[in-house]
């Protein structure tokens, strides 16, 4: 290839995926290697490209690049969820533009619809993986819903409700009216909203009689008419069933016993007593609602209360409110407030900010609901789910996410599985005329099964729940079912691939999706889903908000792309994401991975710009010798890092290799005089590190690797002679002395250039350096790389100091460089105490941010980088000075 003067990302991305593509370099199947697998969290079939699958997905295929480049059979399996809710409210919505009702539709019309969107939408995601790098096996691309993977939830309802682990019941759920379906607990999303605090008074009943009965007639004048209760939902007082006081309560004692009346529908109710009522919140009574509050529902259990449900399925007041029939929630809320202040019967209102759920997919405020769904059992199944997570079978990466684990695994809530849906897997449950139900996968089977109960039973008779299953149940399958694990549980693939090594995730999901996969192995395999689960954290902005749409504060991963490379966005993601914190995204990060690859592409250019000479000797036998050393290092510090599952350290460690040593200080070293040639042991070395370079690069910044790894420079490579499979290097010897003796040649180069920029000595003037070593080091040997890079004219050993010189000590050794002026020791000491006392106040007020907690908590990501700027430069400006009072005193 003929090497241009800048490289294009986006050619390279395009040329190279292609290529990768063309010759099936991300297929996988079993063979004698041993196996890497990975299943792809499927992201939503209605979603696109965001920040949180840029870092998921990245780190993914980081991981699969390293295990192919390992020799390993890497298989990553990608694949979507259908999203029940999501893609549901979608083709919805798709209708309504086109005139049509859903209700208007049969189950099976509107199915044809949504495969209709599915097909035109549902792959968008999965291209624009590809833009990233993603290097999967698109050949085994699955998808939730593909019949194979729908038998295997059918299959898998029928064998846990014969265990019986699942059974149909009341119970309260999170109802989505907009969505008109029961939605899980982590498809609720907790906000802060401003809301009012309605101070409602319920008139008291029965207070004559109990002052009678207490021989105190006149007592009847100090007790209140009235009781207050405050409230956010004045719209549900029509379902309230009693009023509930803390037993201890002496501002209530006199109310034991009585009743009072609902405002406005004027039904009366008991006044209750239970020690659940918090005596200082609020006004100390609570205003009982059964059938619309989760801890009302278990109080009223306690109490046998009546539920009356006055709310429809889509959130307007029904029939049993008997006021505002009809009227939306909310709606309602503002008409009762005005008809309770005509009425006499509102206090007060105040300002209020409260905790409020909304549905994930359709952002309506959730509704407490008793509904009769489906349920699965969890207690059986989350004890040898926890185990394998407390026995290490199973790693959470990092493990501090063990102690909520456990503490979720240890309180674990049956799982409301049904969706009042039709987009999704329809639940096998066949009900009979007279309200009994059979469970079955086909109509012809539920048949059989239904005769046993009445023998005179058609198969016309027979009516399926309408309901579907929770999208969950589907996903909790996916690293069995990927593999037809349940269609033909001996395959080639599911005894070679499963269970898989690593999983990459978020948090979040660690209980609903994580722990039920765990749960589904144990039960159809009696193992282990994945030995690894890698725990990323959300992607926030500077101001530590979670990206979202709604903010507008989160960027088009495709935009940053195309303006920064898929290589830059890369390594821009990873530098600042260690597993399980939340990553403070800045453009400047892709900045920073597009300075890197661009860095690269030059130390390359220059490379590839030498001549050579066969004739001459090579003088840099020691660098490269330091070189291979600092490498294997280098290397040793990668995988240690990558063994221990920190990516972003192992990235951090492979640029400070390539950056500082490799390109700011082995090039340097080597790089021949402007316009001379270079010897062609040094090149031919230099070709090799610089292969190697390519190779523990390729897995984060894949395409500008492979561009570079097919350039002539270095020999001919056959069709598939590719970086993306080319064998990773081994760690070779580690001469440690030769390293750290190096280092000290790179202070000495770095001091006498701050010296020069100090001094206003311009870099072409060539200086004199005198040495003298204390400390063992054989500097001889090292002459000509500091001669070349601190640009001297003499390099000389002495015994003892040189007068008139500016001196500096690099650990005991101490170097002099002689001035053509006389050096006036007394004027330096009190410059340099000057400096010294300024470096160390600076050094105090900077530390005293650092450590303080509010600021690091609360400081923009840039502004805490750049205090620890300041400190970095004031310590090594500081060590500089006390060297140099050190000499000057001796």
């Amino acid at each position: 290839m003929s090497t241009a003067k800048t490289y294009s990302p986006k050619q390279a991305e395009e040329k190279w995926y292609s290529y990768w593509l063309q010759h099936k370099f991300f297929k996988s199947v079993p063979d004698e290697r041993e196996p890497y697998t990975i299943v792809i969290p499927p992201p939503n079939v209605t979603g696109v490209l965001h920040m949180g699958h840029m870092l998921n997905n990245t780190i993914q295929d980081v991981l699969i690049r390293r295990a192919r480049m390992k020799g390993k059979n890497a298989c990553w399996v990608p694949g979507t969820d259908h999203a029940s809710i999501a893609t549901e409210a979608k083709v919805v919505a798709m209708l309504k533009e086109k005139g049509i009702k859903k209700e208007d539709l049969t189950r099976e019309e509107f199915l044809s619809y949504a495969w209709e969107w599915k097909e035109k939408y549902g792959g968008i995601i999965l291209e624009q993986l590809k833009k990233l790098g993603a290097s999967c096996d698109w050949d085994r691309t699955r998808f939730t819903m593909d019949p194979d993977l729908s038998d295997a939830v059918l299959d898998t309802f029928i064998h846990l409700y014969k265990k019986g682990w699942i059974y149909r019941g009341i119970r309260m759920v999170n109802w989505d009216p907009q969505g008109k379906t029961a939605v899980s607990d982590e498809e609720v999303i907790r906000k802060e909203v401003n809301q009012k605090l309605y101070y409602i008074k319920y008139e008291v009943a029965g207070e004559g009689e109990k002052a009678s009965a207490a021989g105190d007639p006149l007592a009847l004048d100090l007790l209140p008419s009235t009781l207050t209760i405050a409230t956010t939902r004045p719209e549900t007082i029509m379902a309230d069933a009693a009023i509930c006081i803390n037993p201890n309560d002496e501002r209530y004692l006199h109310l034991h016993g009585l009743s009072v009346f609902i405002p406005l529908i004027n039904r009366e109710i008991p006044i209750i007593l239970d020690e659940y009522v918090e005596m200082d919140f609020g006004t100390g009574c609570l205003k009982v609602t059964p059938a619309h509050d989760l801890n009302d529902y278990e109080l009223g259990q306690k109490h046998k209360l009546p539920v009356i449900d006055i709310l429809n399925d889509d959130g307007s007041l029904n029939e049993k409110a008997q006021i505002l029939v009809g009227e939306d929630r909310f709606a309602a809320r503002k008409k009762i407030a005005v008809m309770l202040e005509e009425a006499g019967a509102l206090e007060k209102v105040e300002e209020y900010k409260s905790q409020v759920g909304f549905s994930e997919r359709t952002n309506a405020v959730i509704e407490p609901k008793l509904s009769m769904q489906w349920f699965c059992k969890m207690g059986e199944m989350a004890k040898p789910a926890l185990d394998y997570v407390l026995n290490g079978e199973v790693k959470l990466i990092p493990e501090k996410f063990i102690n909520t684990y456990r503490h979720w695994m240890e309180n674990v809530q049956d799982w409301c599985i049904s969706r009042q849906l039709w987009w999704g897997q329809q639940i096998p449950a066949w009900f009979l005329p007279n309200g009994e139900y059979v469970i079955a996968k086909t109509r012809e089977e539920a048949f059989q099964e239904a005769k046993a109960k009445n023998a005179q039973i058609n198969l016309d008779d027979l009516v399926q729940d309408p309901d579907v299953v929770d999208t969950w149940f589907s996903s909790w399958l996916w690293p069995m079912s990927v593999f037809d694990g349940f269609k033909d549980p001996e395959n080639a693939d599911i005894k070679y691939y499963y269970p898989t090594n690593d999983l990459v995730t978020a948090p979040e999901i660690l209980f609903f999706w994580v722990a039920r996969m765990i749960m589904a192995g144990h039960e159809f395999r009696g193992d282990v889903p994945f030995k690894n689960v890698y725990l990323t954290g959300i992607v926030r902005d500077k101001q530590g908000r979670k990206m979202s749409k709604s903010l507008g504060n989160s960027p088009d991963p495709l935009d940053l792309i195309e303006q920064y490379g898929a290589d830059g966005v890369r390594v821009g993601m990873l530098l600042g994401s260690p597993a399980g914190n939340d990553i403070m995204f800045d453009e400047k990060d892709c900045l920073q991975g597009r300075n890197f690859f661009n860095k690269v592409w030059n130390a390359f250019l220059l490379i590839k710009g030498w001549q050579v000479d066969d004739s001459l000797p090579n003088v840099n036998a020691t660098t490269i010798a330091w070189f291979e050393s600092r490498f294997n290092q280098g290397l040793q510090e990668i995988e240690d890092n990558f063994s221990q599952s920190r990516l972003s350290e192992a990235l951090m460690a492979t640029y400070k290799l390539v950056w500082d040593d490799f390109c700011a200080w082995y090039l340097e070293m080597i790089k021949p005089v402007y316009q001379q040639p270079i010897d062609r042991e040094t090149f031919n070395k230099t070709i090799g590190f610089f292969e190697n370079i390519l190779k523990i690069l390729h897995s984060f910044m894949p395409f500008i690797t492979e561009e570079l790894w097919h350039d002539e420079i270095f020999g001919e490579r056959s069709e598939k002679d590719c970086c993306i499979v080319a064998q990773l290097p081994t760690i070779g010897e580690i001469n440690s002395l030769l390293i750290n003796d190096v280092e000290l040649v790179k202070q000495i180069i770095t001091q006498i250039r701050n010296i020069r920029q100090s001094k206003q000595i311009s870099p072409k003037e060539t200086l004199q350096l005198a040495v003298k070593a204390n400390s063992g080091v054989d500097y001889k040997a090292y002459s000509y790389v500091i001669t070349k890079l601190a640009n001297l004219n003499e390099l000389t050993f002495v015994n003892d100091k040189v007068a008139d010189a500016v001196a500096f000590l690099v650990s005991t050794d101490e170097f002099f460089i002689p001035m053509q002026e006389t050096v006036d020791a007394a004027a330096e000491l009190e410059r340099l105490e000057k400096e010294k006392a300024y470096l160390e106040g600076f050094l105090k007020s900077v530390n005293a941010k650092l450590q303080n907690e509010r600021f690091m908590a609360n400081a923009k990501r840039d502004i805490v980088e750049n205090e620890q700027k300041k400190k970095a430069d004031a310590e090594a400006k500081l060590i500089i000075v006390l060297e140099n009072l050190k000499l000057l005193a001796n």
